[in-house]
């Protein structure tokens, strides 16, 4: 009999949501989950379902984003109504920007996407799927304290990623162990000591850097500055910075030497590894290895260089304006 692969991968849009319907229909004991952003109407129903048919589920959603929306409201009262276990996240931090789920206390989701719909078919996202042991039983062993609003205490030997806490570290370590690759996928580059682990691995290692960001127009107006400033710092340096063209970058990947990956919910953006509850993974599987490389490879060949020119960057601004005025107005007809 052969071995139970500890880890598996799932990409989307490519795998679509199935993945996730299958396993928490499937789960019979236990499901844990914490979400930033949980929207979707099928993963809502079917954990509603698991709830009804006695698995033990609880449910913690962010409360609400920095900027004021409530994006959870509609889906913490239809859990409540369900009499689903479900509270806001740990209020020690500000945000909880961490996308997991436990099922069955035997496998864990560490996720970069969100449970809404656009997460489904237009974002480039992964999730990372163990069973090992250890790891499930860190992230549940989280899980439980941000339940019950105690102190959580990461091993110091784990291939889990926590914020607050050793984040920034960790994802500085990952860039300086590359010795011949980085490959990257981030929405954006604002955090100094990140930015200055990669200006160190181009000059000082002359590394191979491939850099996916988000064009200029999908930066929030209160860090476009900065993120425009890293990416020209990058760019400087001739580390190629890309954008993704027909499909939202919102992953948080990076690939070292095409050997291993270090996948995460957090950005590279200060409040993220300062504030905010994160959660990454570090995974060196062969297989899952190749399949990223092969999705990185192929979008890259499906993406275009970012104009960070004052130009550039004002025509961009220019026909992002435009066209959401068009789609507005095409809203407003459908009415």
């Amino acid at each position: 009999m052969s071995k139970e692969k500890a880890h598996h991968l799932m990409v989307v849009p490519d795998d679509g949501i199935e993945p996730l319907l299958q396993a928490l229909h499937a789960a019979n004991k236990a499901i844990d989950i914490k979400m930033f952003q949980f929207t979707e109407p099928r993963l809502i129903e079917e954990v509603i379902a698991a709830h009804r048919r006695g698995v033990a589920v609880r449910v913690m959603l962010n409360p609400s984003r920095f900027t004021g929306e409530h994006d959870n409201d509609e889906a913490f009262d239809l859990f409540k109504k369900a009499e689903v276990p479900v509270k806001d996240t740990n209020p020690q931090f500000p945000i909880t920007h961490e996308k997991s789920m436990v099922i069955d206390h035997r496998i864990a989701y560490v996720m970069s996407l969100n449970w809404a719909p656009k997460y489904f078919g237009e974002t480039r996202d992964y999730a990372l799927i163990t069973m090992d042991p250890v790891e499930v039983k860190e992230v549940e062993a989280c899980f439980d304290a941000d339940w019950k609003r105690t102190e959580f205490t990461p091993s110091q030997k784990s291939s889990l990623i926590w914020s607050v806490g050793k984040s920034r570290d960790e994802v500085i370590s990952f860039i300086r162990e590359a010795k011949e690759s980085l490959y990257i996928q981030h929405e954006k580059y604002v955090d100094v000591p990140v930015i200055e682990a990669l200006v160190e691995a181009k000059v000082k290692r002359n590394l191979t850097i491939e850099a996916m960001a988000l064009p200029v127009h999908s930066l929030r107006d209160f860090y476009r500055l900065e993120g425009i400033a890293g990416l020209r710092l990058l760019a400087d340096l001739d580390i190629h910075v890309r954008k993704l063209h027909g499909i939202h970058l919102h992953a948080k990947l990076i690939i070292a030497d095409e050997k291993k990956a270090l996948l995460s919910s957090f950005n590279f953006y200060p409040k993220c590894f300062n504030e905010r509850r994160e959660l990454g993974i570090r995974f060196e599987d062969p297989e899952l290895i190749d399949r990223l490389v092969s999705i990185f490879k192929k979008d890259w060949a499906n993406s275009k260089k970012i104009d960070i020119s004052d130009e550039g960057i004002e025509a961009d601004l220019k026909k992002h304006e435009k066209k959401l005025k068009l789609q507005q107005a095409a809203k407003a007809d459908k009415k």
